[in-house]
């Protein structure tokens, strides 16, 4: 079956659902009408999608970690903590990387020797191992929203497990899942299997049950292009929507410019709005997320608070619903539960701080708003046409072709030609445009922004912008400036 954006029948769905449910035991526990009626009894204060749109109306951003260990009673504590200690709004499960790529009997020697060991020896919550008596066991011991968070290219078990015990929010997507996380995933097969993830989403809305999906924002993580993770974003939401579902939070990973950082989050927003009414999806809820620096952080704890505070100041000014939590530990490795807390505390501190206030429109605010969305129109227009109008089509054509291009992906689907560097103020720039379609007023601005940082660091504009610009804030800048300057 070649793929196509079209809703997925009854009948192609549980077709393919059996052959899901296959995968690995803990599949069989699944039963669709009984994990109806459980979901059907999550609270409201519990319901992912519920408590994110009462926060896009109140105007306020909630705060969420990351954080997955492996046993089942130290995950419920590693939660408790954030939820009590930390004053989480949200909650994650971030899933082990032996999940993620789908190979469970490695997981299972991972528990079993975690096990042994009294400690977790894997770098997240093997939920399918677990099964549905082990995630419900988790979402009954907190009292806030579950979220899966993973970056996993084939999620359709995960999906079915976690959806099942009674988490209502899976993170992800067929692009933001795959081109950042894997290497020999074809573009064509990761879409077709969040077909299936958001097919399943879209059953249980139409049950009556509110579950909220989020393609994931940051992608690679290092110098995106706004405009470039904003498209992405959006043909997920229209893949998404496309198979009903109906609460669909786009993301946004920080740059560090602040007017950059918050004009991308609201360019989001809005041009996911105007993409989902276009094509006749009017009844869907937007939110969007912010996470904190993706890249590399400064050592020293006091520098890394500085990092997580500017993150939060740029989502609070932004308006954005949820911010993603970073840790004072981000540079030496898994963070204890206490850094982890500590992050979260200082990010709600500072949304605490500017609650109520958003950056006001100013002419540079508005210019990089028109930037951001125009680049974003060039890339998206480009998708459909050459999909024919169908969106799914397109979207593994514009990966072939380079329409869209991410910068660092390891997937051999990307075409890899498109290079970021920062312009003078640090806002992220278009270096080597590659094959992205932009108009020559686009191309001719993104030349002029780094042609000003090359004149005022007396130096060539080049990719050693690129590599000094990867390692800055590590060093404790945003802009990777030669000595001196």
């Amino acid at each position: 079956m070649v793929l196509r954006n079209k809703r997925l029948t009854d009948d192609q769905f549980f077709r393919e659902r059996e052959e899901v449910l296959s995968q690995w035991p803990t599949g069989k526990e699944v039963d669709l009408q009984e994990a109806v009626d459980y979901l059907k009894k999550v609270p409201e204060e519990k319901n992912f999608a519920i408590k994110l749109a009462k926060a896009k109306e109140a105007k306020v951003t909630l705060a969420q970690p990351r954080a997955g260990v492996a046993l089942i009673d130290e995950h419920i504590t590693l939660l408790n903590y954030l939820q009590d200690e930390g004053g989480a709004d949200f909650l994650p499960s971030t899933i082990d990387s032996y999940t993620r790529q789908n190979r469970y009997d490695e997981c299972q020697v991972g528990i079993d020797e975690s096990i042994k060991a009294g400690r977790s020896l894997l770098n997240g919550f093997p939920a399918v191992n677990h099964g549905i008596k082990g995630c419900r066991k988790v979402y009954e011991s907190v009292n806030l929203p579950l979220q899966a968070r993973h970056g996993t290219p084939d999620s359709r078990l995960l999906a079915e497990i976690i959806h099942a015990s009674g988490w209502t929010s899976n993170e992800g997507g067929g692009i933001s899942y795959n081109v950042p996380y894997a290497k020999a995933v074809s573009i064509e097969k990761s879409l077709s299997d969040w077909q299936y993830c958001d097919r399943l989403v879209g059953f249980y809305e139409e049950q009556g049950i509110n579950i909220n999906r989020e393609p994931f924002g940051p992608l690679t993580g290092t110098l995106v292009p706004p405009s470039t993770s904003n498209a992405v974003g959006i043909i997920e939401a229209l893949l998404a929507a496309e198979q009903g579902v109906k609460n669909i939070t786009v993301g946004y990973g920080q740059c560090g410019n602040l007017i950059q950082d918050v004009a991308a989050v609201r360019s989001l927003e809005e041009q996911t709005e105007e993409y989902l009414k276009k094509y006749g999806y009017n009844d869907c809820i937007v939110t969007t997320v912010f996470h904190q620096w993706m890249g590399g952080f400064p050592e020293d704890e006091a520098k890394a608070f500085g990092v997580i505070s500017l993150g939060s100041t740029a989502a609070a000014l932004a308006g954005a619903t949820k911010v993603i939590v970073k840790t004072p530990h981000e540079a030496i490795g898994i963070p204890t539960k206490e850094a982890n807390s500590q992050g979260i505390k200082a990010t709600k501190m500072t949304l605490n701080l500017l609650a109520g206030q958003r950056m006001a429109m100013s002419k540079e605010l508005e210019e990089e708003i028109r930037i951001i969305k125009a680049e974003t129109k060039c890339m998206l227009d480009k998708v459909l046409e050459i999909g024919g109008g169908d969106l799914a089509i397109g979207t593994v054509k514009a990966f072939e072709q380079g329409v869209i291009d991410i910068p660092f992906g390891p997937s051999k689907y990307n075409l890899g030609k498109m290079m970021p560097a920062r312009d003078n103020n640090g806002a992220v720039r278009y270096l080597m445009i590659g094959n992205i379609p932009f108009s020559k007023e686009l191309i001719d601005l993104n030349r002029e922004r780094l042609e000003e940082r090359g004149k005022y660091e007396n130096r060539e504009v080049g990719f050693q912008m690129t590599v000094d610009d990867i390692f800055a804030v590590g060093k404790g800048k945003l802009i990777g400036r030669p000595e001196g300057k």
